[in-house]
């Protein structure tokens, strides 16, 4: 599954340096972390959704999953300071490649009447992030086992300078972008 890291050494890092003028590789933007978040509306319902979305970050990723708290108490969504609220996983190195490489040419493909992922979702700063309505279309996870379909936010974090430049460096790697 290393193939998205030889897939930049080899062609995506000439092929910026040559679209943006860089003098250095070490100009180059690259994927520095994609950080997963499952966040949890129905918690004081069913207190075992939160460990049900655990177990399915846990699959997907192939990573232990981190509880995320409430850090400010809201009384219109009946929401108190550091209760439990979803849970998320940062991945880095090769499990990032391996991640990156499974969303693009397994997952995303699985979505159904899938035409692209939205460009228009970049922040400014060379960061993308995108948003999956159901945990179903990664492979781990088995349909009979799901107690509720779950989305979730995926944020790709680059070294990118704008968002053009990461868009170009996502785009190389794989991501399927809108025309």
């Amino acid at each position: 599954m290393e193939k998205l890291r030889e897939q930049y050494e080899k062609e995506v890092i000439p092929a910026l340096m040559k679209k943006f003028g860089y003098k250095s590789v070490m100009q180059v933007p690259k994927l520095d972390k994609i950080v997963i978040n499952i966040g949890l509306g129905d918690i004081k319902e069913n207190p075992k959704s939160l460990e049900n979305a655990m177990n399915d970050l846990t699959q997907i990723t192939g990573q232990r999953p981190v509880v995320t708290k409430a850090k400010k108490s809201i009384a219109a969504f009946k929401l108190r300071e550091g209760v439990n609220i979803g849970c998320k996983v940062t991945l880095r190195a090769s499990k990032m490649y391996d991640f990156a490489y499974k969303l693009f040419n397994v997952a995303l493909p699985r979505v159904r009447d899938f035409r692209g992922v939205s460009a228009n979702s970049f922040d400014g700063r060379g960061n993308y992030a995108i948003g999956i309505k159901e945990q179903l279309i990664f492979p781990e996870i088995e349909y009979d086992k799901v107690d509720k379909l779950r989305g979730m936010d995926i944020i790709f974090v680059t070294t990118a300078e704008t968002d053009e430049e990461a868009k170009e460096l996502l785009k190389l790697m794989g991501m399927p972008f809108k025309n």
